[in-house]
């Protein structure tokens, strides 16, 4: 069999899993390919490169298809997004200036309360807070502004986009008073004593889609039998890193890695979703803080692509029923039944459902009649139907 080399970026987080695993256990070169695995010290470089063709694919932040594809973030550049590589992960976090300013605005601690933490967040300072993010465009900022806006708070903040590496060192010099990011740059921040975490992502959206799979749209057209084999690899990968019994492996794959260079206990927290949320601080366990396969996490949603529209809608002021309709065309169903349904994927019936319905794991129609959904819900209770725009 000969062998296709890819160009696959990436940044440094734990949630790269399931594209290191597919290269370090060998699914990839099972499928003919070699996964060329290029770091990128933030997501704006990733972004320009895929735009500028220097890249085949890359792991990115589930928001920047549809904002690329808007004319929104850098080069113009049809990108789509393959498949979804990982739910949930993000960590909401303050500096330990600000953890103490809200205590003394009646904030009690904790780590699952959307509620009771924006009330004293909002009233901690006499200022706008500076709020950082890893990308304009990102599940982070959608998540933290989401939580922000239903919450009652009027949205007086400054963000300021932060590369994850740089986030606790900007905590640290007293930049930031809040940051979003994905893990371990949360637990950084935490064992550097100079943040808190006060939320995770998963506590605003039970299944927020987080990364995933992303490459130019002409060349997804070009390449389909490269698109199928990584497809195939990166859906094994997935579901290996989603099995029990595979954990502690995986946890000692990704800390030895080259790829990721992340400190020794760093995997561990985001793999078991078991946190220290303040140093010294007892662990606090976040059932499904990250998930790679279970659950259909990897299936291209085109209602959770028309979530991200309209919360893009939401920042840009561009024309909501627009920013959908984009956002939706990102997705793509299309690729992910035709090159996994072969393998015996189960596929939902549809490819768009009601947001935030279900509370409970609940089972779905598939084609095998094996699919559990949920829970998906939303901290404020809202559900999103964009069935009819689909």
């Amino acid at each position: 069999m000969s062998t296709t080399v890819l160009n696959c970026g990436y940044v440094p987080l734990v949630d790269s899993a399931p594209l290191i695993v597919a290269q370090e256990l060998r699914f990839a070169a099972d499928e003919g390919i070699e996964l060329n695995l290029l770091p990128q010290p933030s997501w704006a470089a990733l972004r320009d490169l895929l735009a500028l063709r220097h890249l085949n694919v890359a792991h990115m932040l589930s928001p920047m298809p549809t904002a690329m594809s808007l004319g929104l973030s850098g080069p113009p550049a049809q990108v789509d997004a393959l498949m979804v590589l990982s739910a949930n992960g993000t960590v909401i976090g303050v500096s330990s200036m600000m953890a103490d300013a809200m205590r003394a605005k009646g904030w009690h601690g904790g780590f699952d309360n959307p509620e009771a933490t924006a009330p004293p967040m909002l009233a901690a300072l006499n200022r706008p807070l500076r709020v950082g993010v890893p990308f304009p465009f990102s599940m982070h900022r959608l998540l933290f502004e989401y939580w922000i806006r239903h919450s009652g708070g009027a949205p007086d903040m400054q963000i300021i986009t932060t590369p994850p590496p740089l986030m606790a060192d900007a905590v640290s010099s007293g930049e930031l008073d809040v940051f979003c990011v994905g893990e371990p740059w949360g637990s950084v921040a935490v064992n550097a004593g100079v943040g808190e975490l006060i939320l995770p992502g998963v506590a605003i959206w039970a299944q927020a889609p987080e990364k995933v799979l992303a490459a130019r749209r002409v060349w997804i057209d070009d390449n389909a039998a490269s698109v199928s084999g990584l497809m195939r690899a990166v859906s094994r990968a997935a579901r290996w890193l989603d099995q029990p019994e595979n954990r502690v492996l995986a946890i000692e794959i990704l800390e030895r890695s080259a790829h990721l260079s992340l400190p020794v206990s760093a995997v561990e927290h985001a793999l078991t979703g078991r946190f220290a949320t303040r140093a010294g601080g007892p662990p606090v366990h976040v059932p499904d803080f990250v998930r790679f396969y279970d659950r259909a996490t990897n299936f291209p949603w085109r209602s959770q692509a028309a979530w991200i529209g309209e919360q893009i809608s939401h920042l840009s002021g561009i024309d909501r029923s627009h920013a959908i309709e984009v956002a939706q065309s990102t997705m793509r169903p299309d690729s992910y039944r035709m090159h996994l349904g072969p393998l015996g994927v189960d596929m939902p019936g549809a490819s768009a459902k009601v947001e935030g319905a279900l509370a409970h794991s609940t089972a779905v129609a598939s084609t095998k009649g094996q699919m559990i959904l949920g829970p998906d819900a939303f901290f404020d209770g809202k559900i999103y139907d964009f069935t009819p725009l689909v």
